[in-house]
């Protein structure tokens, strides 16, 4: 839960590196939040079958939606990649496979142009 609360803490951080742990924590934490507001949103009836969202999960997906750039930004700066490589995610299918293989890729070892490596080990 630590890995989702210090996400949280820098919520519009775009600079820094992010280690997969921390994003992929972050994601989990997200999905599971999504779910449980799904069956929430349902049992209140704000659910709407048109959209395919409710009222508390629009809110939620609203105030996570920066920080979620923001990992995703400092993720690709661990990888040694600059965060406009987030934008490939918008060519259909292909982009979100080469962003997934992106963001599970492990930490370039030691420092980069976008900080220390958050592992703490240097190579």
């Amino acid at each position: 839960m630590n890995w989702y609360l210090d996400v949280l803490k820098k919520y519009a951080v775009f600079n820094g590196r992010a280690q997969r742990k921390e994003y992929w924590y972050f994601i989990l934490f997200n999905m599971i939040i999504s779910i449980v507001l799904g069956i929430i949103d349902g049992g209140m009836g704000s659910f709407s079958a048109q959209t395919g969202i409710g009222l508390l999960g629009s809110l939620y997906m609203l105030a996570v939606f920066l920080p979620g750039i923001a990992v995703s930004i400092r993720r690709l700066h661990d990888t040694a990649r600059s965060g406009w490589w987030l934008l490939i995610a918008l060519l259909p299918l292909i982009g979100v496979i080469v962003l997934i293989v992106f963001m599970v890729q492990d930490s370039k070892p030691g420092a980069n142009q976008y900080g220390v490596n958050p592992k703490g080990t240097a190579a």
